[in-house]
């Protein structure tokens, strides 16, 4: 048996020898990818095609979900026959890992659509998150797909930036949390029984200049370490991510997929990173095109490839024949080549792509959007709807009312519920790639915004909830798009016939020039889309109880509907099951629990809006606000309101001090002092008061998500290492510095309920 068949090596001698075998033209092979759309005829796996694209071999095949519109059991027979004919039909029968998006679930059909990851970074809940992960694990691994691309790890300082809803927020602790859970559960214990998660954008790509996509990060060498790379070392360390992807975007000077510093020096040599690094889609050709450091694609694959971006998704456009011709003739070093083909072998053989390349096909459908993935969708749901206001406890309503009015163009738009990355959003897009590359799909695979699963939406929610006798009124409006008010009349007709009004707003996800939100849709206001602002100032002067459902990827700057509108709800973007999730919060069958996970503005002009902020930040002096607006958010990062109420008591921490080496413990006691149960999210923050570098007034580093019945309390712990209280010296040298650290407690950023403090001592 040839060593690299051999299992019971290691997969480090598995690949070396299997590289040993390798000409050069199976190498540059394995530094690239294929779309899954490629390599059809007829819906169906295509030899004829294959033997011209993949016949050395195929480092990845791309988008085998949506990028192929096969149904699962199809998914499954294609994924079987690509690494059949790679298997027996290739000189060493080298499997493929083939991917696809997964961020807020799978991205194919009749898979189970999640909360976009902007609601679910609101759950404040790792636990919800592993479990939702390990869903999309399961229905990928059962159609043969081995890598996902997500988590998303950017944080999010401008709102205007259209992908601020695929990211977890703005706070480092936060995204860094979700991120581990999430990989651990895509992952699974074991990468043999796992898909490999792949980590993006690195780095810093949640900060463009003026929100707009693929821009420049204004970010300072200090920041990046502490706050924009903190995410990705974690979920390398923490839970081992097998991959990496680099930001479109660049950093004082330098794109991401050219930057050794970060690929090489900061990810290989300070982290000890040993998987791969796949490159976004394109990026590596982009070098040429759009940041103007490479003369031309030859060029933009050496800058790649010595900066560490071992494969070029989505295809060879600069690792190609031209490349490879440099390097036959000795103007490229072999020994870079080598490298990545040696991670990507190494990958394969630690997936056990080559002992079980194939997947049982009739499993296919039988594990997608099954009920208990549905009652996922709608815990997940629930938990990630936040809600922002309630004067006077309006909410939640009865359902014994006579009449409610249902008003809004997206109360009863089941796509506007998803995200940008589901099936719906992305298969508008797959179209434009399917004619480019005069690939034979028929207009009714390609048709836009297709829903695959059921989605509840608001309007059959409340209808779904409201008991005999209670008639539910429709009317839309307005539609999205247009400026036109034509549908006014009847939305004031039915809010003045309804006891109260669900008005629900918003806009619409996608990379579409549709869409007002999502991947390339980035804005310069934060106001609702066209006539919506008007057509909520015509309901609210019906002199009807409003609740203001918002339904949207980003934070909207709600102007006078902030202090006019009795009740307001973020919704987000909330999948599957939202509808039913909204209408449990309404009518309180669900107690909301969600903590926003991004500051909201007033207003575009106070941006960024962050509640970790500098000692001298947040502030004009020496009046503090702005001459027309105050300095501060709307709601802060940590607000979300509950129809119960929770005191805050009995602060203890311990010891009071502490080594650099060592660790504090600090508990409270939390009691529902309200009448019904509830689930509240404790924060934990701190500040380092007197430091040798500035530091932020706050920085999170704990949370507990705790559920208490009315009068029950319980004891909350959290352990805070030493270490998690460094920074970046004036030498850039990590140092825990000694010194007196102030504790903050409570339910958000800005209302503490207990303070204390510790010390760092000076080491001995």
């Amino acid at each position: 048996m040839k060593p690299y068949l051999d299992p019971g090596k290691s997969p480090d001698k598995r690949a070396k020898d299997l590289l040993s075998r390798m000409t050069l033209d199976e190498k540059i092979a394995q530094l690239g990818g294929v779309w899954a759309m490629e390599l059809l005829d007829n819906r169906k796996f295509s030899p004829e095609k294959a033997r011209v694209l993949i016949k050395d071999g195929i480092g990845q095949v791309d988008r085998a979900g949506v990028g192929t519109t096969l149904e699962p059991q199809e998914i499954a027979a294609y994924t079987n026959s690509v690494q059949k004919f790679l298997i027996e039909n290739t000189r060493l029968g080298i499997p493929a890992l083939i991917h696809e998006e997964c961020l807020n679930g799978f991205a194919a059909k009749g898979a189970t659509i999640f909360p976009q990851a902007i609601g679910l970074a609101s759950s404040w809940d790792v636990d919800l998150i592993l479990r939702m992960a390990d869903v999309i694990r399961g229905q990928m691994l059962s159609v043969g797909l081995r890598q996902g691309l997500a988590p998303v790890l950017d944080i999010a300082r401008d709102p205007r930036w259209g992908r601020i809803e695929e990211t977890y927020g703005e706070d480092p602790f936060l995204v860094a949390e979700m991120g581990v859970a999430y990989v651990r559960g895509l992952q699974s214990r074991h990468i043999k029984n796992g898909v490999i998660a792949t980590l993006k954008h690195f780095a810093g790509y949640g900060k463009p200049e003026g929100g707009l996509n693929h821009a420049p990060a204004d970010i300072t060498t200090r920041m990046l370490k502490e706050v924009y790379l903190y995410p990705f070392v974690k979920a390398i360390k923490e839970s081992g991510a097998f991959s990496i992807m680099n930001g479109y975007h660049e950093v004082d000077g330098i794109p991401c997929a050219a930057s050794e510093e970060l690929l090489t020096q900061i990810l290989r040599k300070e982290w000890k990173f040993e998987g791969t690094v796949v490159s976004d889609y394109y990026a590596v050709s982009l070098l040429k095109t759009f940041h103007h450091v490479a003369a031309d694609l030859t060029e933009a694959a050496k800058l790649a490839l010595t900066a560490g971006i071992d494969i070029e998704l989505p295809k060879h456009e600069c690792y190609s024949d031209e490349f490879k011709q440099e390097v036959a003739r000795g103007r490229f070093r072999i020994s870079i080549i080598n490298r990545a083909v040696r991670r990507v072998l190494k990958t394969k053989f630690l997936a056990g792509l080559f002992e079980k390349p194939y997947v049982d096909v009739p499993v296919g459908k039988k594990i997608f959007d099954l009920p208990q993935q549905r009652m996922l969708a709608l815990e997940a749901a629930q938990k990630s709807i936040v809600l922002l206001k309630n004067r006077d406890c309006l909410l939640p309503l009865s359902k014994k009312l006579n009449k409610i009015a249902v008003i809004g163009p997206n109360a009863d738009s089941p796509r506007n519920q998803l995200g940008d990355y589901t099936y719906a959003a992305h298969v508008s897009m797959i179209g434009v790639t399917a004619h480019s590359l005069n690939c034979p799909f028929t207009e009714a695979d390609l048709l836009p915004d297709q829903l695959t699963v059921p989605v509840i939406t608001i309007l059959e929610g409340i209808r779904a909830k409201v008991l005999p006798g209670c008639s539910v009124l429709y009317a839309k409006g307005c539609e999205l798009g247009k400026d036109s008010r034509d549908g006014f009349a009847e939305a004031i007709k039915a809010a003045r016939a309804a006891d109260a009004v669900v008005l629900v707003v918003g806009g619409k996800s996608g990379l579409t020039t549709e869409c007002t939100c999502g991947e390339m849709r980035d804005r310069v206001d934060l106001n609702l889309p066209e006539v919506q602002d008007a057509l909520v100032r015509a309901i609210t002067d019906t002199g009807k109880p409003v609740i203001l459902v918002i339904v949207d990827g980003r934070p909207v700057t709600l102007g006078w509907m902030a202090n006019e509108i009795p009740a307001i709800i973020e919704a987000w973007l909330p999948g599957e099951e939202g509808g039913n999730a909204v209408a449990d919060i309404i009518f309180g069958d669900y107690n909301p629990s969600a903590k926003l996970p991004v500051s909201f503005p007033y207003s575009v002009g106070q941006l960024p809006v962050y509640y970790g902020i500098k000692p001298s930040g947040g502030k004009s002096q020496f009046w503090g606000d702005y001459v027309d607006s105050c300095t501060g958010p709307l709601y802060e990062f940590g607000y979300g309101l509950s129809y119960t109420t929770f005191a805050y008591n009995d602060l203890c921490i311990k010891p009071e001090k502490i080594r650099t080496d060592g660790k504090v413990a600090i508990a409270a006691k939390i009691t529902n002092t309200g009448k019904v149960e509830g689930e509240e999210v404790v924060q934990l923050y701190i500040n380092d008061v007197v430091a040798s570098v500035t530091r932020p007034v706050k920085q999170l580093k704990g949370f507990r998500r705790i559920s208490l019945k009315s009068g029950q309390s319980e004891g909350v712990q959290f352990e805070l290492p030493a270490a998690e209280l460094g920074f970046y010296d004036k030498n850039m040298q990590y140092v825990v510095e000694p010194g007196i650290f102030k504790v903050m407690v409570g339910r958000s950023s800005q209302d503490v309920a207990l303070e204390g403090q510790f010390e760092v001592e000076t080491p001995a």
